[in-house]
């Protein structure tokens, strides 16, 4: 489970991300990266922090909350490896409902990365 501090938990985050980041988009997902400026978040090591967005249209609520839950878990996984200060969305399309672990992991990783160096 992601911390309080590597959480997206307010809605004006979410548009501001959504609307200034840099998109790079899969067959599964849709991730959007912004690089926060240093001293807009307190603390001492500007964590990364996520958000997720996962609509009806990629199924009923059991299958949205299993994609969040996956979406969550790489979060995870990914905290380990990205530069801290950036806020990062991760939107599921439809497709995300079908796809796997691994095909999902591979997707969210590459479009990351991609966001990071657009956003540098």
């Amino acid at each position: 489970m992601l911390a309080r501090a590597n959480r997206i938990v307010r809605g004006e985050d979410y548009r501001s991300v959504v609307r200034r980041g840099r998109r790079s988009a899969t067959a599964h997902v849709v991730v959007s990266v912004v690089r926060r400026p240093a001293g807009a978040e307190p603390g001492p090591d500007d964590p990364t922090r996520f958000g997720f967005i996962v609509a009806k249209t990629v199924g009923n609520a059991v299958t949205r909350n299993t994609v969040r839950r996956r979406f969550k878990a790489i979060a995870h996984e990914l905290l380990t490896e990205v530069p801290s200060g950036h806020d990062v969305v991760i939107r599921a399309l439809p497709a995300a409902a079908q796809a796997g672990w691994p095909s999902l992991l591979g997707d969210v990783s590459r479009s990351f990365a991609r966001g990071v160096e657009k956003a540098a």
